[in-house]
């Protein structure tokens, strides 16, 4: 795995990022300081999830480990808007890697006033619309349905010049949630997302979480992400980025062997905070050491068109 990569246009050292909510970059630096900045271990960063007002989040507990992955109800909390763009917007602007803000609105016009606001700001190479949330004017989840899912990015679209990647949600596996994100004019997708579980707690036999149930995430989750990268990544001539229980270089090269342009690290990271860097390694030694195995990378999507443009690849 040498070389520069790019994604969407945007030049990166390499394929991995972070899960959006799995890194507090801020939380980190203050902890190991500039060495952080030294030794960062994503090629790019994508922001906990922004909303226009601040939210606190879910009622605790929020968090159960399960089985090979951990169930999580964090409930997005953050200072909206106008915080994130006086307070952390500034100290994220300071890491070495390019930035991705995660925005997510209850309809089309609170996306919109996100998507406006942050993509005027230099410091933002991209922004990831985390379409996960119910429409509150029409019921329906953005990214579960695609004329949703379309109408979301369309209404967005012209808004910015910044490249839009939209984060499907487990539901939206159905290739046409992607298509549809495509057609409107996203520049890659990613996926998944965490899939919905609940964990009972052994004492009460009551839901242990406080908001009931939350989102598995984990290696448990692995298997259904792999299948459902694949299978988007067949359909879209746009980069995929593909997450789901990355813990290790093999995971990674899994994924990008199943058409992903790039990964992302989420649960392992709370397990190891440098796990981005560590996976890297792990990737670019076993694709050198397969070399004739991952040259074959495309096999699942070999016959899909793809645009030098938006397509992430390799630069030599």
């Amino acid at each position: 795995m040498s070389g520069a990569f790019d994604l969407c246009g945007v030049p990166l050292r390499g394929p991995v990022l972070n899960g959006s909510g799995t890194f507090d970059a801020i939380a980190a630096r203050r902890t190991f300081g500039d060495r952080l900045l030294e030794e960062f271990p994503f090629d790019a960063f994508v922001s906990k999830t922004i909303t226009i007002e601040p939210r606190q989040g879910n009622p605790p507990p929020r968090l159960w480990e399960s089985p090979a992955g951990l169930i999580n109800s964090i409930g997005l909390p953050n200072k909206g808007l106008s915080g994130f763009l006086s307070g952390d917007l500034p100290q994220l602007a300071e890491l070495p890697v390019p930035l991705v803000v995660s925005v997510m609105g209850f309809s089309r016009d609170e996306l919109g006033a996100l998507v406006a606001a942050v993509g005027e700001r230099d410091q933002v190479a991209m922004i990831e619309l985390n379409v996960s949330c119910p429409n509150v004017e029409t019921g329906l989840v953005m990214g579960a349905d695609p004329a949703e899912t379309a109408a979301a990015v369309g209404a967005v679209r012209p808004l910015t010049d910044k490249p839009l990647i939209v984060k499907l949600t487990p539901s939206a596996g159905d290739p046409a949630v992607a298509a549809a994100a495509e057609g409107a004019g996203a520049d890659a997708v990613s996926l998944i997302n965490t899939l919905r579980g609940m964990a009972l707690d052994p004492r009460t036999r009551r839901p242990w979480l406080g908001a009931g149930t939350g989102g598995l995430s984990g290696p448990a989750v692995r298997p259904v992400a792999l299948a459902q990268v694949a299978s988007v990544a067949a359909s879209v001539s746009i980069p995929v980025v593909g997450m789901g229980g990355i813990a290790s270089g093999r995971d990674a090269l899994d994924f990008l062997d199943a058409g992903a342009a790039c990964v992302a690290v989420g649960t392992e990271n709370f397990r190891d905070p440098a796990a981005g860097r560590r996976i890297a390694r792990e990737l670019a030694a076993v694709s050198r050491n397969e070399r004739g195995f991952s040259a074959g990378r495309t096999r699942f999507s070999q016959d899909r068109p793809k645009s030098p443009a938006k397509v992430g690849k390799t630069v030599k």
